[in-house]
């Protein structure tokens, strides 16, 4: 059975840190994302890590929070971080972690994230 479980959401000042996690059972973490969305907004891609066949790894993060956000994985646990530093009231909405990209049907059931100015 595929799970994907947030944890780690919550409510914060402006310019401290969180670390969002995704435990992955049912399958593995080698492609992961990090999405959100806030109220009004479409969903939006966060960060992504994806293992290449190499096994090399590729990251994408949105401009937004590029320098900021850290996508990482513990392969040991299969669990996917979302160490977010730095937290702006624009970082604020619902958090999702995602395996396969967005047409994928494996979504985290969404943790939110409140920044306060």
């Amino acid at each position: 059975q595929v799970q994907l479980v947030e944890s780690g959401g919550g409510l914060v000042q402006a310019g401290e840190s969180l670390r969002l996690s995704c435990k992955v059972s049912g399958l593995s973490s080698n492609s992961m994302g990090w999405y959100r969305q806030a109220p009004g907004k479409q969903r939006e891609l966060v960060a992504q890590k994806i293992k290449s066949t190499s096994g090399a790894d590729f990251i994408k993060y949105a401009d937004s929070v590029k320098g900021r956000f850290t996508i990482f994985r513990d392969d040991a646990t299969n669990t996917v971080f979302l160490q977010m530093n730095r937290l702006k009231p624009e970082d604020s909405g619902v958090y999702y972690c995602n395996y396969g990209g967005p047409s994928s049907p494996y979504w985290g059931q969404g943790t939110q994230v409140t920044v306060a100015s």
